[in-house]
């Protein structure tokens, strides 16, 4: 009766601690669609979850901004940033620190796409030739949509955007901004190179009237980042778990969604040219 008893408490404690355990919560830049993005994320949550042992939840952002004040205010704990957005989240949020990076993201690039109409074609020369042309970038902060693009177009051209092209707008992400340039809407645009090629990969119409003219350098971009208080929180070597977990993350379709071949371990310095070229765009406090 008495080991009965002692049974039944140890189990009712260990419930209540399960129940009052805390949650997890991670989340991304909005770089796709709500539904692309839930799909995506969802089943990265489910993966975690298994290999951290506790619970864990994508929480969804309405914009890149967004995912900064999340993650500054403690609303989520780890996030897949761009590298601008990653600096940014570092700068307002002590401690915290770049965990892991995708094996692509080491060497990034952006596309320059025109519309068929506008009759340019791939160059591995700046195209000057879209000069006069509309343009259209992703995000106001997306480092491969706005950030490289403009530091590129300044460098070459010796103008700012509005200067060099007729009209210039915000797409808000990659996705919209091939659409927008297969329609026509604007002549030119800049785009992460990823989401390009997952339209070629899937076969999308609108790679038939959106083209690639020209490639950036390569920079450093996407990264996972980890607030730096998760181990008083979650347990000693939690951030380093964290690590791991993603570094050993080898299911096919997890790394196509994102998409990248895999992980691989990644440092705040590594993105010290990405801090350097948003303070020379003003696109850092």
């Amino acid at each position: 009766m008495i080991k009965h008893l002692a049974l039944s408490a140890a189990l009712m404690i260990a419930g209540l601690s399960a129940a009052g355990a805390e949650t997890f919560y991670f989340s991304a830049i909005p770089d796709e669609d709500d539904t692309a993005l839930k799909e995506r994320f969802d089943k990265v949550a489910d993966y975690l979850a298994g290999e951290l042992g506790v619970d864990v939840a994508f929480v969804p952002v309405k914009s890149y901004a967004a995912s900064v004040t999340a993650f500054r205010n403690d609303q989520i704990q780890l996030a897949w940033f761009g590298g601008l957005t990653g600096v940014q989240a570092r700068m307002v949020t002590p401690g915290a620190k770049a965990i892991a990076q995708g094996v692509e993201d080491k060497q990034f690039v952006s596309y320059f796409i025109a519309n068929t109409e506008t009759g340019l074609s791939a160059s591995e020369e700046f195209p000057m030739d879209m000069r006069g042309l509309s343009f259209t970038f992703g995000a106001k902060t997306s480092t491969s949509g706005r950030l490289m693009p403009e530091f590129y177009i300044r460098e070459e051209t010796g103008d700012a955007p509005e200067d060099f092209f007729s009209r210039v707008g915000f797409s808000g992400d990659h996705s919209q901004t091939l659409r927008l340039v297969s329609t026509g809407a604007y002549d030119v645009g800049a785009l992460n190179f990823s989401v390009y090629d997952k339209a070629v990969t899937d076969g999308l119409p609108e790679i038939e009237t959106a083209k690639i003219i020209w490639k950036t350098p390569p920079y450093p971009d996407y990264n996972w980042t980890i607030r730096g208080d998760v181990d008083d929180r979650f347990g000693e070597g939690f951030s380093d778990r964290v690590q791991q977990a993603l570094i050993g993350m080898t299911d096919p379709d997890l790394l196509a969604s994102f998409p990248r071949s895999g992980f691989i371990a990644a440092a705040n310095e590594d993105y010290a040219p990405i801090q350097t070229v948003g303070e020379e765009l003003d696109l850092l406090e």
